[in-house]
Order: C-alpha cells, then sequence, then structure tokens
C-alpha cells in the first residue's frame, strides 16, 4: 500500500533531500527512521531535490508498505498512520517534523504528480539578527523593486532557463513553464528587529503591505528603503538544480542597475519545439547570468497535485 508524508524540514544540517553517498540528506534520515519503525527496508520517494542548506515549510513525499505490520503501529491490518507520525517525530532529527501520513492510491507519485511548486526567497533591507539564518542581508542603498518586478515578469511562460542551470546537471531538459514570479513586502511572523524593537515599518511600506496582501499577483511598487522585509515568490511546473537562487541573484543585479531589463530578457530562450535546437546566435550560458544567492533563505514553500 502506498502511503503520502507531508513533512517540513529546516536544510542548513543538510546537504539537499535526495541521499548522498558521505554527506546528510533528509532522505536518509526519513528512510532510516522508517525503516526502524516498520521493521523493513523502506524507499522514500520525494517530490524533487532541494540544494544544500535550502529548507521546506511543506514538502511531500511518498513510501510504499506491505509487510507485516509491527506491534504499535497496527489498526485492522493497516498502519496506524496517526502513530506513526507520532513514532517518527520522536526518532528523527529535530530539524525534520511530519506533519501528518495518510494512505492514498496506488498511482500516486509524490515527484511526477505535482504538477505546481512553490519557492520563496526571504530578504531584510536593514540588518535583523534574528533572520540572520532565515533571510539574506542585502543592505545595498537604492534596489529598484519595481524594475526586478518587471524583469520577473518576463520569466512567466514556457521557456528554456538553461542559463540558470547549474553546470553539469542531468536534465534532458531545461525548459519550465513558470507561472509566477513577485517580488512583495512581507512582514516577518517570527521575532525579528522589527517587532522587538516596537518598531512600525514606514507608512507608505505598511500601507503597501496592506495592499499588496490582497492584491494576488500585483507587483509592489519601490519605496526604496522605506521596505525592510521582501520576499520573492516564484511558481513552475519544474526547476531546474539552482534555478531559483541564480534567478534571485540576476534580479538583485537588475534591482542595482548592474544589469539592464534587456540584458536580463536576453538570457530568456523561447523553449524548442520537439526535437529542434535553439536559433543560431541564441545561446545562454550559466555564466551570463548573475551569482547565485545563498541557500539559506530559500524555502519550498507548495506543492499542488
Amino acid at each position: 500500500m502506498r502511503y503520502r508524508i507531508d513533512l517540513s524540514y529546516d536544510g542548513a544540517p543538510f546537504c539537499g533531500w535526495q541521499i548522498q553517498a558521505s554527506a546528510p540528506s533528509v532522505q536518509e534520515e526519513l528512510e532510516k527512521a522508517l525503516s526502524t519503525l516498520l521493521r523493513s527496508s523502506i524507499t522514500v520517494v520525494g517530490a524533487g531535490r532541494t540544494d544544500t542548506g535550502v529548507s521546506a515549510s511543506r514538502y511531500v513525499a511518498h513510501f510504499d508498505f506491505e509487510g507485516q505490520v509491527p506491534e504499535g503501529v497496527e489498526r485492522e491490518g493497516a498502519v496506524d498512520c496517526k502513530q506513526l507520525t507520532y513514532k517518527l517525530n520522536a526518532i528523527l532529527p529535530k530539524a525534520i517534523a511530519i506533519q501528518g501520513i495518510t494512505p492514498v492510491a496506488a498511482d500516486f507519485h509524490a515527484r511526477f504528480g505535482a504538477v505546481c511548486r512553490q519557492y520563496q526567497y526571504f530578504l531584510h533591507r536593514r540588518k535583523d539578527p534574528f533572520l540572520e539564518s532565515r533571510s539574506f542581508y542585502f543592505g545595498y542603498p537604492d534596489v529598484d523593486f519595481d524594475a526586478m518586478n518587471r524583469a520577473a515578469a518576463l520569466l512567466l511562460g514556457k521557456h528554456d532557463f538553461s542559463c540558470f542551470e547549474k553546470s553539469g546537471g542531468d536534465n534532458k531538459t531545461s525548459v519550465c513553464t513558470v507561472y509566477k514570479a513577485l517580488w512583495e513586502p512581507y512582514s516577518p511572523e517570527l521575532c525579528s528587529f522589527e517587532n522587538a524593537a516596537g518598531l512600525e515599518p514606514a507608512p507608505a511600506a505598511k500601507k503597501l503591505w496592506e495592499n499588496a496582501a490582497g492584491a494576488g499577483s500585483r507587483p509592489a511598487a519601490n519605496f526604496g528603503n522605506g521596505v525592510i522585509y521582501w520576499r520573492f515568490t516564484i511558481e513552475a511546473d519544474r526547476f531546474l538544480r539552482n534555478m531559483v537562487r541564480a534567478i534571485v541573484g540576476t534580479l538583485l543585479e537588475t534591482g542595482r542597475s548592474r544589469r539592464s531589463e534587456q540584458d536580463f530578457a536576453s538570457l530568456i530562450l523561447d523553449a524548442p519545439a520537439p526535437g529542434s535546437t535553439p536559433p543560431a546566435g541564441k545561446v545562454s550560458l550559466r555564466s551570463n547570468a548573475g551569482e547565485s544567492v545563498p541557500g539559506h533563505a530559500l524555502f519550498l514553500t507548495d506543492i499542488r497535485y
């Protein structure tokens, strides 16, 4: 029988989701814990890879189990999902939390069944000791978020994103379909300098955040240093290795006027027709895009099936 696992994890202690030959991974810890509790060799299939240090506030995986259910995790011959969730959380590292386990149809697939994935990258514009491990401090003055949103809008649609893919990838194609790409202000939910000091955002920034909260995909206006906390949200059918971090780094170059919007547009190629190659002269290499931003501020935040 197949079971779905909903979980979250802090990526800091791991070299990504996928099992590595000689490095800690989320997948390895989960398989080890399940195999111990179910007394059987369990293979876990995840929704996809995440880079070293990248976290997931929502991640989905699945596993199959057909063997004899050990005492303590049994109810009428089936896995007691509630009890198994409790036991997993008891033995897994603190950096991994199981939200729930549910039986699913035999054709459910955590990776190939996903139709949309969402990542968010968090940025703070003023030094904040309470966010250093969860957000990227970008203190440069005069960052133009309007220009960054205009450039981000160019990502929408089906394109070849090989310019944002880490060299040496083993993907069969670099074509992805991006549904949403947007910078917007946000208010940190955890304790931060802004909240701990009892400060309020600048009036224009506060109004902007209140408006953006119900604005859907409306681009955020640029109020310069008046907005302290920003997040970049991107949704696509699939992502290439290092893709989001490379996109964010290149957008930040655009926001600092180190790269024009036209130059950003030139990095994104039209998706070639099946069996064809990009037009002559239209080659987009990883070296043409900007540097990747650190992974600690990147979160996988949603997966839809």
